[in-house]
């Protein structure tokens, strides 16, 4: 245990540098943007430094990867996400981005909801978007009680009151995008013709 702990960190300075290069960005701008001396982020890369959890973070935020990604073997070029599944109040979250602090995408199944389902619709701050991909979901929004089928999305500040539930017998799948306040994510639409 004690073997593999110390080769993840000693694989940690080169992984920073790789990232670091492929970015192109230089120790004197990414000390700028985390805050770290350009020392310390040189001997962090060249491992003369060991890495602590308070390094890591504002460095895991600068290359908007997670810190698995900072602490794992370097990029092998595969685009694939492979990331857990989150299980939550029943529901299953799929992670399809990995990019701490901005924008976060989530494929999401919801089961169906019980009759006697009682809870109270929720607020936090955030702005949400929801694409339904099969199902139904219905999405209580403050006084609005909204169904949404296949093909439809709906977008909303999450200060908001609100509660999505799965109205059908069948689980429910949907793209969930989730962003801090402020980032919006805006949908263009053409109009037929």
């Amino acid at each position: 245990m004690a073997k593999d702990l110390e080769a993840a960190l000693a694989a940690v300075g080169p992984q920073l540098r790789t990232l670091r290069q492929k970015r192109d960005i230089t120790l004197t701008q990414l000390a700028e943007t985390t805050g770290i001396s350009v020392s310390t982020l040189s001997r962090l890369e060249s491992g003369a430094r060991r890495p602590t959890l308070e390094l890591l973070l504002p460095l895991a935020e600068a290359y908007q990867v997670t810190l698995d990604e900072l602490v794992d073997a370097p990029e092998t070029g595969d685009p694939r996400v492979r990331q857990r599944p989150i299980e939550r109040h029943g529901h299953t979250y799929i992670p399809l981005t990995r990019r701490p602090g901005g924008v976060q995408a989530y494929k999401q199944i919801i089961p169906p909801t019980p009759a006697d389902f009682a809870m109270p619709q929720q607020t936090h701050e955030g702005y949400e978007w929801i694409y339904v991909l099969s199902g139904r979901i219905r999405l209580l929004l403050g006084d609005h009680d909204i169904v949404i089928h296949p093909g439809e999305a709906a977008e909303f500040d999450t200060r908001l009151p609100h509660l999505v539930l799965n109205p059908g017998t069948e689980p429910a799948e949907i793209i969930n995008l989730f962003g801090p306040q402020g980032e919006r994510v805006h949908v263009r639409a053409r109009p037929q013709r």
